[in-house]
């Protein structure tokens, strides 16, 4: 668990060229490719897609281990999706495997793959997204770039500095039980995680009461202590994902199996 919550947090500096783009240029990229996967449910659409994406990696300056640490909750929401799809998804064409009430078809095997691969071609890039940028940076960018409400940014700024708490929050909860003998099944882990979101709710809570002391509330126009700079890379790299997308979806629609999912 606590490796877990570890991976929430995983920031690193790299000297990678894309983990140095500015983070509105991520986010861009992020959320380019999101909206051309949504729009469709196909596997080819979605494995071209995850595969640019993993030629990629090696310019954000992520090892495969910590990519791993870092995705767990994708691999987390992926895999039970396809394997739900893969059960009770629509039949359609020849039967592959028929268990009494339980079949599965051509059909319900292609939803599976697709879905799966959906979810970790949409995820990934936001792995890398949190994975390589300091939330400070994140925030400069959200506020000066994209200029959102800095109430909200600086919302979001004070929940991603808490993330990495919570792991040692865990660790402090899991050292105290050990020293009172409790032991490891499943009531005490429960015990345990409900322990967890009672101390984030009581840091949450004084935590904003904090800031609305400190004016962090005020609507009035505020100053930011470091530029955020959009520059020409960023342009680059913001079209990268453009690219992506488009060619995810050209190489969907040649193989016929791209489809509009509000039709």
């Amino acid at each position: 668990m606590t490796a877990l919550l570890e991976g929430l947090d995983i920031r690193e500096a790299s000297r990678a060229p894309l983990a140095r783009a500015n983070p509105a240029a991520k986010l861009a990229v992020a959320s380019v490719i999101s909206i051309g996967l949504i729009l469709t449910v196909d596997p080819v659409t979605a494995g071209v897609a995850l595969a640019l994406e993993l030629l990629a990696l090696p310019f954000c300056g992520l090892s495969p281990r910590k990519l791993f640490r870092s995705s767990w909750i994708i691999l987390l929401g992926a895999i039970p999706a396809g394997l739900l799809t893969l059960v009770f998804g629509v039949d359609d064409g020849a039967t592959l495997i028929g268990l009494g009430p339980v079949t599965i078809t051509e059909g319900s095997l292609s939803s599976a793959i697709a879905i799966t691969l959906r979810i970790l071609a949409i995820g990934l890039p936001g792995v890398v997204l949190l994975a390589t940028t300091d939330p400070t940076d994140l925030a400069d960018a959200l506020a000066q770039n994209l200029h959102l409400p800095h109430r909200f940014v600086l919302s979001a700024l004070a929940a991603l500095r808490l993330v990495g708490l919570l792991a040692q929050e865990w660790q402090t909860l899991t050292m105290a039980r050990r020293a009172r003998g409790l032991g490891h099944g499943l009531k005490q882990a429960l015990g345990q995680v409900f322990a967890l979101l009672v101390i984030a709710i009581r840091r949450g809570t004084v935590l904003a009461t904090t800031m609305e002391a400190r004016g962090f509330g005020v609507d009035a126009p505020r100053t930011w202590a470091r530029p955020s700079r959009f520059t020409w890379f960023d342009g680059v790299v913001v079209l990268g994902g453009v690219l992506v997308a488009v060619a995810s979806t050209a190489a969907g629609i040649a193989a016929g199996t791209w489809n509009l999912v509000l039709t």
